[in-house]
């Protein structure tokens, strides 16, 4: 039988240069014409989404090129900004380590978690379960509940954390949590665990709720025989979409750490024990005001956001595999 060419491919097999591209633009240009209904639809959030997320970052990777004081003009000084933010500014490497340390530990744990609780909350009834999604939903929404562990891990003998060591005899006199370098990461790490069970945590529980149940009887057909190989080959490639979705929010989250660290050990904190790369964004670009200069580490941190993420993508791939 005889293959009908599609235009598709006569676009490839047309060896003539210029006209190859010519007809690769017309054949899209045919297509958007063909479905105008639904780029017209998706017109307005496109014009919002490039008006507010994409211009603003090419203009923060533009101006991290310059010096900007926000008084003067922006003047173009090529990679300066980059050769002193890796080679002269020394706490931007401490913002660094600190960074991906948080990434590396709460990114993968917290995720982790998050699936983990939203199914073991799945198989809860239906009432139950929107009891227990509350109680683990509720700490990423309460605004600065964090506060708690001020009190905590307060330096007096009124902290709970001392009161309770006092008491069964493990210390002698207070320790100064918040204020000793070797205390201050592990608790903020412990703290952003804490508090990430957010919107991935959302995420997963719907995405358990869409998983079609006579896909678990076909698997028991085709050999599945326990919950393990279940959660491998069936629930987990159905709810790629939720995982991927997952993913970018703990990320994100562990990548963007600043609140808790300012709030918890101060800003800067203790010689700069608790520094992230945004809590270093923030004094130059709100409290220096030099614009050029947090633009690049802007930059920096999106690229690193951005390989990480393409990383997390090849990986879920290989699920159910």
């Amino acid at each position: 039988m005889k293959s009908i060419p599609n235009e598709k491919n006569s676009v490839y097999r047309n060896n003539g240069g210029g006209s190859s591209v010519q007809n690769w633009w017309s054949l899209k240009l045919r297509e958007v014409k063909a479905n105008k209904h639904s780029y017209i639809l998706l017109g307005p959030y496109m014009l919002l989404f490039a008006l507010f997320t994409v211009l603003p970052v090419v203009i923060s990777i533009v101006l991290s090129f310059t010096y900007f004081n926000m008084l003067e003009f922006p003047r173009f000084i090529g990679w300066q900004n980059y050769t002193r933010l890796f080679l002269e500014d020394d706490v931007f490497l401490i913002a660094i380590k600190n960074t991906l340390l948080f990434a590396v530990i709460t990114g993968p744990i917290s995720y982790v978690a998050c699936f983990v609780f939203a199914w073991i909350i799945n198989e809860l009834s239906p009432k139950l379960r929107a009891v227990m999604t509350l109680v683990f939903y509720a700490p990423s929404i309460s605004g600065n509940v964090f506060f708690i562990w001020l009190m905590i891990f307060s330096g007096d003998r009124y902290g709970i954390a001392n009161g309770l060591m006092l008491k069964l005899g493990f210390i002698l006199e207070p320790l100064q949590w918040l204020k000793t370098e070797a205390y201050i990461l592990p608790i903020i790490i412990l703290v952003q665990l804490w508090l990430s069970l957010g919107t991935g945590f959302l995420a997963f529980i719907a995405g358990l709720q869409t998983v079609d149940s006579t896909l678990y009887e076909a698997g028991a057909v085709d050999g599945i025989k326990n919950r393990w190989q279940e959660l491998w080959y069936i629930t987990l490639p159905s709810m790629r979409p939720q995982l991927m979705f997952g993913a970018v929010i703990q990320l994100t989250s562990a990548f963007a750490v600043a609140d808790v660290s300012i709030a918890l050990a101060g800003f800067p904190s203790v010689n700069y024990a608790a520094e992230t790369i945004v809590t270093h964004l923030i004094d130059f670009g709100t409290t220096r005001f030099e614009m050029g200069y947090a633009s690049s580490i802007a930059a920096v941190l999106f690229m690193i956001m951005v390989g990480s993420n393409l990383i997390v993508q090849k990986l879920l791939r290989k699920v159910g595999e």
